[in-house]
C-alpha cells in the first residue's frame, strides 16, 4: 500500500469514508482536498458488474463531456488524403512516414484515427499500438469515414472509456478549475454514457460504486 504524506492524510479527514455523498456535495469537497499547485484533474473510478472475461460483458465506447476534459489531445491520422485531414488541424497526419515511426517506437500521439479502407495496414504496427489502446477500432470511434468530423470532436474533448480486467473504468472529466455546475455536469453525463452503452451480458445492475478525487487527493464516494 502507498504512502501518503502528511498533508494527504490531514485532507483525507475531511471526508467521510462511510458516506455517500451527492454529486453537488462531493464536487464542492473536492476543491477542499485537491493540494497540489497546477490545475489537477478530476479523476473518476467506476466500479462496475461487469466481468471482462466474458465478451458480451466488456465494455468499450465514447463520449463528448458537456465541458470536454480540460486536456488537449494530440491527434495523428494514418490517411493517403492529407490535405482532408489538416483541415481539421490534426497534429499528425501521414501513412509510410507515420508507420515507419510507429514501428520503431517513435511516436506521440493520444488518439490515432483512420479511416476502414486503411485499418488494414496498421496491422503491421498492433503490437506498438495495442498495448497502449492506441490502435484505432470503430468501439473507440477511431475508424471513421469523415475525418475531419471526427479530429474535431476529439479536438473538442471525446473521450473513450473502457472496462479494465478488473471490472473498473477510470477516466478524467475535467480539472479543478472549471466550476463546480461544469464538474457535475460532466460527471453526470460519464456515468449517463455508461448506462447507455450497458453490456448485453450484464443483466443486473451496471454500476456498483462510483469515485472522484482530485490528481493527489483522497477520493469520494459519490451516488450513482
Amino acid at each position: 500500500m502507498a504512502k501518503h504524506g502528511k498533508k494527504y492524510r490531514e485532507l483525507a479527514k475531511t471526508v467521510d469514508s462511510t458516506k455517500v455523498y451527492s454529486i453537488s456535495e462531493a464536487v464542492a469537497l473536492l476543491k477542499k482536498v485537491g493540494y497540489t499547485k497546477f490545475d489537477w484533474s478530476v479523476e473518476i473510478a467506476v466500479k462496475t458488474n461487469a466481468d471482462a472475461k466474458y465478451n458480451d460483458q466488456m465494455m468499450r465506447g465514447t463520449t463528448i463531456l458537456p465541458h470536454g476534459t480540460g486536456k488537449s489531445k494530440r491527434i495523428a491520422v494514418f490517411t493517403a488524403d492529407e490535405a482532408e485531414a489538416k483541415k481539421a488541424w490534426a497534429d499528425i497526419v501521414g501513412t509510410e512516414s507515420l508507420l515507419n515511426d510507429i514501428k520503431a517506437w517513435k511516436f506521440d500521439f493520444d488518439v490515432l484515427l483512420t479511416t476502414p479502407e486503411h485499418i488494414r495496414d496498421l496491422a503491421p504496427v498492433a503490437k506498438q499500438l495495442g498495448p497502449k489502446w492506441l490502435m484505432p477500432s470503430p468501439k473507440a470511434g477511431t475508424v471513421v469515414v469523415n475525418i475531419v468530423q471526427a479530429v474535431e470532436e476529439f479536438k473538442k474533448g471525446k473521450m473513450e472509456f473502457k472496462l479494465d480486467k478488473t471490472g473498473n473504468i477510470n477516466a478524467a472529466v475535467g480539472r479543478i478549475s472549471f466550476t463546480e455546475t461544469q464538474i457535475e455536469e460532466n460527471i453526470k453525463a460519464f456515468i449517463k454514457a455508461l448506462e447507455d452503452n450497458k453490456p448485453t451480458g450484464v443483466k443486473w445492475k451496471l454500476i456498483k460504486k462510483v469515485y472522484i478525487a482530485p490528481t493527489m487527493g483522497p477520493g469520494i464516494q459519490i451516488e450513482a
